[in-house]
């Protein structure tokens, strides 16, 4: 333990303070540091000549960068999940000082939970990801005020069943054009934010497309492209979240990951499992429900999934349908007795095991030589 030093840091924007243990000590050193990478760097050499070092910091707004940066200069350091490090209760006093200092005890007693670092390119292509999803959730905040300045005049809609229709945006053009003075402004400048908006979509839509059909992600999106309510968007999502599967050694740990798995409060003889935990990944939390919506229809392949899984390897697609199958009478198997989103919510944890099964297949076999399936 004398050649070992064990480093805690708290990084912000401005400012990185650096926690330096070396070997047993307690209290340790403090630095404090600007956030500009090459001080950090010059810590790390100085205390590298003599000694191992092992860092760690919590994700969080910083990213990876400074993982990178150290890690490229050949120093160890890991990224922490800050949800999962161990507080004591009545602590009240919190300083950049004691957070560097108890991340570097904490490390070195192994009681720190490390998360997945994702290649540059992972993380890039995630980001458009949720940036898509980030514009779908403006057009729908778009929508509601519009919907609201119209009803606030009176104008209803009543000339078909739904909403944002052809004929329904025809009829958003008249009252644009009838309307006068300051509600008329308010109405136009929505109207182009939103045409705004569905432009940058489409846009997004397109580039998410062009990734999904490149190396890495071209394998593991047409191997989950057949499921049934997986497509592109859907199938990069879980593709980006998720990252390099073989980090999961079982189905259970990605449901975990994903949030899935019910709570559990038992003591004694006494066993109480409650709802999903809901303390994974929120965004592939998300998709897994949605996809698992479309089992409640009768498990029949349609000419769409028919067409994404023509082509692919046999084993993909006996996982697919047998996914189909199962998950269907899984789901009105729990809805006859449960809430629609309880058996939804179950649906979406099994599906997840699917998803790890073909992921694990697409990756450890991306050259299989392809078959039409019938």
């Amino acid at each position: 333990m004398s050649s070992m030093i064990w480093v805690g840091l708290d990084v912000h924007r401005d400012s990185i303070t650096a926690a330096v243990l070396e070997g047993d000590e307690a209290q340790g050193k403090v630095h404090r540091l600007s956030s500009d990478l090459n001080q950090v760097r010059k810590l790390f050499r100085s205390l590298g000549r003599h000694a191992t070092i092992r860092a760690c910091y919590e994700a969080g707004g910083a990213g990876f960068v400074v993982h990178r940066a150290l890690e490229h200069d050949g120093f160890h350091c890991d990224v922490v999940a800050p949800s999962l490090i161990p507080v004591k209760p009545g602590d009240r006093r919190k300083t950049d000082r004691r957070d560097a200092l108890q991340l570097a005890r904490l490390y070195r007693s192994g009681h720190l939970t490390h998360v997945e670092v994702p290649s540059e390119e992972q993380e890039a292509v995630r980001t458009l990801v949720r940036t898509r999803l980030a514009f779908l959730k403006q057009i729908r905040t778009a929508k509601q005020r519009i919907g609201g300045l119209l009803l606030r005049q009176g104008l209803v809609f009543r000339e078909g069943q739904s909403y944002w229709t052809q004929k329904h945006r025809v009829w958003l053009a008249q009252r644009r054009r009838e309307l006068n003075g300051p509600e008329a402004i308010a109405l136009g400048a929505e109207l182009d934010l939103l045409e705004y908006l569905e432009t940058q979509l489409h846009a997004l839509d397109a580039e998410i497309e062009r990734y999904a059909r490149r190396p890495p992600f071209q394998p593991v999106a047409d191997a989950l492209g057949c499921l049934r309510g997986v497509r592109t968007l859907t199938a990069m999502t879980l593709a980006t979240e998720i990252g390099d599967i073989r980090r999961f050694d079982s189905a259970r740990a990605l449901m975990a990951f994903a949030g899935l798995v019910p709570s559990e409060h038992s003591s004694g003889e006494r066993e109480r499992r409650g709802p999903i935990t809901k303390s994974g990944n929120i965004h592939l939390r998300r998709v897994l429900i949605e996809a698992a919506q479309n089992h409640r229809s009768r498990a029949a392949s349609t000419l769409i999934l028919q067409r994404r899984r023509q082509g692919q390897p046999t084993p993909i697609v006996a996982i697919a349908v047998k996914a189909q199958h199962r998950l269907h009478r899984r789901y009105w198997h729990l809805a006859l007795r449960k809430h629609h989103n309880v058996a939804v919510t179950a649906v979406a944890r099994e599906l997840c095991g699917f998803v790890w099964a073909l992921m694990h297949a697409a990756t450890e076999n991306p050259n299989w030589t392809t078959t039409t399936q019938t």
